[in-house]
């Protein structure tokens, strides 16, 4: 089996904290989630993760007016540069100071950026994409530098020509620079707000600016004359300032304004409040247009689209993403991942979707191919702790801690049945029978295993026999058997459709996490509290081989340690095992950050896959920084800002060995652990759940690159001499990049026989879409039939995974491929019976003529004889003689 799995995409996660951007032709959205960044297209309806990771979460975001490159800067001020179209990282650089506001002039040759109360100007770097020139030893180069604010610089707006920008501070203060020295301009400040500034802009004009503060006061500022000035043309500059020339107020009780934008071409302010409330104005009248609930906490993030008919809000404590069009009053997007950390995941039977559990009591269905949650389960009052797929793939079953385990029909989307114990108890792991008829439960507060029937909802069974709670549960493939693991060190393999339900326990060494069976129903997987993972015959009930993966699961040392990474590996173990589609691989994780992949046959480590390099987490790190630790303990738990700011609060008097620590601090910080991997049905890729959200890797993460898309030597007069040069292939994508169809006919029909089965292997998929529209079109009005069939059957079978994954973006295309195969089969029936018709007709047709010539003959004779005529009347010729 192939291991070079690649990191794919990332689900359950889509915003995290940080700004949101808009592409500068308003159908995509960038959001930072954690480390990373997503990006939506919502015109496709498809999202994607960019491969490269920060080593800390995103904290700011910007675009150039091109929208091809793209800087990103984490909490320590850590920047990367990235080719977005390519999805490539190409700069690494640090301002040396935690960024606040960051943004791009619209000319695209600057940018600024915020550091504390600093404010820096740097030019863009230049890039193969950006201008003619070569790639740079040192890219960043800054222009200048800002001193002036008081305080934490919150926002940066630029100028509509490029030359001044303003500045946004927490210092009760907006200030106004420019780019270049202008002759008479000074740096202005703008004062009399009561709490820091959110935000400032220009209107579309440049003569008016507004402001906005934290306690909802909008103030509009204009270039006017000084109190008690007379206007002389000589002294007109010296006479003039900027002055608040009106007042607005929000009046929303007791919120604060967090988050502000302004659309000069519309004029349309955008404001979030604290209680999750927006509200849309109109300026400089400050008429309300719409204010809107989306959110009972606060909204940390609002963007406006270039059209500025899109409104993208982002709240950080619920995880929420929307995309509001104000103009017809409806959502474009609306998304949110879950807030608790995930317990379970599992495919769907045709690997296109993907569903996850977790603590928050929900249960959400996220489409692989699309990205997005497509349904959200809230019926659970407590954490969902487990779930599985019926065999016919359209059922799912879940359990939970609120004592009951639910049934879920996936093509109406609703609950159809639900199922309890006698007594309460709290479901821990799950199990469903692949016929779908019988689902077991185990729980961790009786020792009991727990049967219902699908169908009726009654309890059939209590198995007893294990004398610690359940850990985990699983059904053979072939219904076979149930396996249950349990903290009493056995693992038990029961009969419970024989006559007489026994069971044989399996003895281990330590505590049993979870059992995996393999696709053949043969063998079992278990892994164990020592870090023990073992191999087990199910027939025999013996051990077939065992991994010490102590080692392998070990990494990672988290702030509170107090041994090193290396000295804590007798504490790790996978919680989480499965088996790959063909059996051969098992995929393992636990609480680190590392996934493990392993042959089972040989028990070598095949791979290890690192989870996340997110220093924002606990565990991520190999070796702690010394500098770090301070008297109060490391600087990582102090909490600077809140309310145990104090020295004396910031000690740590916990006991040693101490883990729960006091229940009163305020203070969480997230740890890396994989607490459940899937494998996909076709074994192309895999999931695993981790703190961060649902990543996926594939084997299928190639980018779709056009080998033509820089080429302008693409003419129809090129395509045909590549074409009388015999390199079909070539010939044929440069006709459909010209988009000729006349030409794309030519090159189609030119192409041998033989050759077409070697054109479609290679033929890049990124034409695979023109393709099947062109074939539809040609098995319509062409007159080569087979040459038309050979096409399609060469392209079906060479891309069928493809065209399977792809299946939801080409239903148009395959729908017309399949109405032409059809009509071309019944015409084909239709022609075929008509031949047999006509081949019998024209079969038949000596007898006929040959029984006509005997009738005609008789008749002759008989007509003779009644006029008395004798052969010898007849001439040698057959004629009548003597009869005139």
């Amino acid at each position: 089996m192939k291991t070079e799995f690649k990191f794919s995409n990332l689900l359950g996660t889509v915003y995290s904290r940080g700004n949101l951007l808009f592409a500068p032709d308003g159908t995509c959205l960038l959001s930072p989630v954690g480390n990373r960044v997503s990006v939506f297209d919502l015109v496709n309806n498809k999202s994607y993760t960019l491969p490269f990771a920060h080593r800390r979460n995103i904290a700011r975001l910007a675009l150039n007016p091109r929208g091809n490159l793209l800087l990103s800067v984490d909490e320590d001020g850590r920047a990367i540069l990235t080719n977005l179209p390519r999805r490539v990282a190409l700069y690494h650089f640090t301002f040396k100071g935690e960024v606040t506001a960051l943004s791009f002039a619209p000319s695209g040759r600057h940018f600024a950026v915020a550091i504390g109360r600093r404010v820096e100007v740097w030019h863009t770097p230049s890039t193969p994409d950006v201008t003619d020139g070569d790639l740079e030893f040192a890219p960043f180069v800054r222009h200048h530098s800002h001193a002036g604010h008081f305080d934490e610089i919150q926002s940066i707006e630029w100028s509509k020509d490029s030359r001044f920008f303003l500045t946004a501070s927490k210092d009760l203060t907006t200030r106004m620079w420019s780019l270049n020295p202008e002759e008479g301009f000074v740096p202005t400040t703008l004062g009399g707000h009561k709490q820091g500034v959110v935000g400032a802009w220009f209107s579309k004009d440049q003569e008016t600016i507004y402001t906005v503060s934290k306690d909802g006061a909008l103030f509009q500022w204009r270039y006017v004359l000084r109190p008690n000035a007379t206007e002389d043309p000589e002294m007109d500059d010296d006479n003039m300032q900027w002055r608040i020339t009106d007042r607005h107020y929000f009046m929303q009780n007791n919120a604060n304004v967090t988050c502000a934008a302004f659309h000069a071409e519309s004029n349309l302010l955008v404001t979030g409040f604290s209680n999750g409330i927006f509200g849309i104005y109109e300026l400089p009248e400050f008429s309300t247009i719409q204010t809107l609930s989306i959110s009972q906490n606060d909204i940390d993030y609002v963007a406006i689209n270039k059209t500025g008919e899109w409104l993208a809000f982002g709240a950080s404590k619920l995880g929420q993403l929307l995309v509001w069009e104000w103009q017809s009053e409806s959502y474009i997007l609306k998304q949110q991942g879950h807030y608790d950390s995930m317990n379970s995941i599992v495919y769907s039977p045709d690997g296109q979707k993907i569903i996850t559990t977790a603590d928050d009591g929900k249960i959400k269905v996220w489409d692989v191919n699309s990205g997005f949650c497509i349904v959200t389960f809230t019926e659970h009052t407590s954490g969902v702790t487990a779930c599985e797929f019926a065999k016919r793939g359209n059922v799912l079953f879940t359990s939970s801690l609120d004592g009951s385990v639910r049934a879920w029909d996936l093509i109406r989307y609703r609950n159809f049945r639900t199922f309890t114990a006698p007594t309460r108890l709290s479901f821990s792991s799950l199990a469903v029978d692949p016929s779908g008829e019988v689902v077991c439960a185990g729980s961790i507060d009786s020792f009991d295993i727990h049967i219902w029937s699908v169908q009726t909802g009654q309890l059939l069974d209590q198995l007893t026999g294990h004398e610690g709670p359940v850990s985990s549960l699983a059904f053979a493939p072939d219904s076979s058997a149930l396996v249950s693991g349990s903290w009493d060190h056995t693992v038990r393999i029961w009969s419970i459709f024989a006559r007489t339900q026994t069971s044989e326990p399996l003895q281990l060494m330590a505590d049993v996490l979870c059992v995996a069976f393999r696709p053949d129903s043969k063998q079992v997987a278990v892994t164990t509290l020592d870090g023990q993972l073992t191999f087990w015959s199910v027939s025999e009930a013996s051990q077939q081989n065992g991994i010490d993966a102590r080692r392998d699961v070990s990494g990672g040392r988290k702030l509170t340690d107090r041994r090193t990474a290396a000295n804590v590996a007798g504490t790790k173990s996978f919680t989480t095992v499965t088996y790959s589609a063909d059996g051969t691989c098992v995929l393992a994780g636990g609480n680190s950050k590392y996934i493990c992949l392993y042959d089972v046959q040989s028990g070598v480590l095949a791979k290890k896959y690192t989870v996340s390099v997110n220093l924002s987490l606990d565990g991520t790190q190999e070796f702690l920084n010394s500098k770090l630790l301070t008297e109060a303990g490391p600087r990582g738990l102090i909490d600077d800002q809140g309310e145990a700011s104090d020295l004396e609060d910031r000690l740590d008097r916990s006991l040693p060995g101490a883990t729960r620590g006091d229940a009163a601090a305020r203070r969480t910080r997230p740890e890396v652990r994989v607490p459940a991997v899937a494998f996909a049905p076709t074994g192309r890729a895999f999931c695993a759940a981790s703190t961060e959200g649902l990543l996926i890797y594939s084997l299928d993460t190639a980018l779709l690159f056009d080998p033509f898309d820089l080429d302008i030597t693409v003419t129809p007069e090129s395509t045909l001499e590549t074409l009388r040069q015999r390199d079909f292939l070539k010939a044929l994508v440069m006709a459909f990049r010209l988009n000729e169809r006349a030409l794309i006919r030519r090159v189609y029909e030119a192409t041998p026989i033989s050759d077409i089965t070697l054109v479609v292997r290679d033929m890049p998929a990124v034409y695979l879409a023109r393709l099947l529209r062109f074939l539809a079109l040609q098995a319509d009005e062409s007159p080569h039939l087979e040459f038309n069939l050979m096409w399609i059957e060469a392209l079906l079978s060479k891309h069928g995974r493809w065209l399977k994954d792809n299946k939801g973006t080409l239903d148009a295309e395959l729908r017309s491929l399949q109405k032409a195969v059809v009509r071309i089969q019944t015409e084909l029936a239709r022609l075929a019976d008509e031949n047999v018709y006509r081949i019998e007709y024209l079969l038949a047709q000596p007898i006929i003529e040959e029984e006509a010539q005997e009738k005609r003959l008789e008749f002759e004779v008989d007509e003779g004889s009644d006029l008395g005529v004798d052969d010898e009347d007849m001439d040698d010729e057959g004629e009548w003689i003597g009869l005139d």
